[in-house]
């Protein structure tokens, strides 16, 4: 007689995943796949998938009427989702990028990177490392990589950016702090890098932090535990929170302009807000900008790209890269 056999959840971050006690993960939220366009109806922007390794992917943006001697800035993407959830090849991310890449006019490489829980950090950090190496092996003669023709013919690489929402945020500031010690191939340098709605956390409250949100039960601590269990320091790992005691300066970045991007009613902002004032303070040697937008949650840009303030942000963002 057969027995229905419930699955016991190990770990419930909903309303992102479920982890199950034999391994399985559920992934509650995140777009289906969409595949590359020669051609988007909406902005005429040309897309395609790479392969960068055995384990890293990426979706390349170009937009249309690209001159074939035009040179444009590089931007270097990551895609937010907790670390859990989310993809470069998503219907979602798809329309964020051919929106941003025309109102840029920039070359997006958008990285698809491997995802906790089955694949715990730092393997994102080192596959978002791996993908920034790759872009920027395009001007060594003599490398191993197989080039991509969009880059070499329209790459810029005097005005490469790295940026990313929420836990992509996270990954760019990460990037940035590891591209300070570590140069890039070419001797390459990133221009600028934007944080949007940047997943940072921590143990204490700072700013205008709620206590009540640090009881070690927030779902941001739950996530980091989840994505990197065996992180040194847990949610104080200096990768989750750039203030801890064992940090590394936030002037060691390895670019020269900042943007980071907030909304009023994120939790996650107030963290934004000091992260930006402390990169001021730091002497670090470069340019900081900080928008606010009043009225509106986390990643609200990314979900609805249509609304005013959506349109807005995503100026600024391109007014930046341009």
């Amino acid at each position: 007689m057969a027995t229905n056999t419930i699955k016991q959840v190990l770990t419930d971050l909903s309303p992102l995943i479920k982890v199950y006690e034999d391994g399985t993960v559920e992934r509650l939220m995140g777009a289906p796949f969409f595949p590359p366009s020669p051609e988007d109806p909406a902005t005429g922007v040309a897309s395609k998938d790479i392969i960068i390794s055995l384990e890293v992917q990426a979706r390349l943006f170009l937009p249309k009427n690209t001159e074939s001697s035009q040179k444009l800035p590089i931007l270097v993407y990551y895609h937010g989702g907790g670390f859990c959830i989310g993809s470069a090849l998503s219907f979602l991310e798809q329309r964020y990028m051919n929106i941003l890449a025309v109102e840029a006019k920039a070359l997006i490489v958008s990285v698809e990177y491997r995802l906790a829980p089955e694949h715990p950090l730092p393997v994102a950090y080192e596959d978002s490392w791996t993908a920034l190496q790759w872009v920027a092996s395009h001007v060594v003669a003599n490398t191993s990589i197989e080039k991509d023709p969009w880059l070499t013919k329209h790459g810029d690489f005097g005005r490469i950016y790295i940026g990313g929402d929420s836990a992509g945020g996270n990954i760019a500031h990460n990037i940035a702090i590891q591209a300070g010690v570590e140069p890039l191939p070419g001797d390459v340098k990133i221009l600028g890098s934007f944080l949007s709605h940047p997943f940072f956390w921590g143990s204490k409250p700072i700013g205008s932090e709620s206590k009540e949100d640090f009881d070690g039960q927030h779902l941001s601590c739950r996530i980091w535990s989840c994505v990197y269990p065996s992180a040194p320091g847990g949610i104080d790992n200096p990768m989750i929170n750039p203030f801890a005691e064992n940090a590394p300066s936030l002037s060691g970045m390895a670019c020269s302009r900042l943007l980071v991007c907030l909304a009023e009613k994120d939790v996650l902002t107030p963290r934004g807000v000091v992260y930006a004032e402390t990169v001021k303070k730091s002497g670090w040697n470069g340019e900081v900008q900080m928008v606010v937008v009043e009225g509106e949650d986390h990643c609200f840009h990314f979900f609805d790209p249509h609304t005013e303030k959506a349109k807005d942000l995503i100026k600024s963002l391109a007014y930046f890269i341009s």
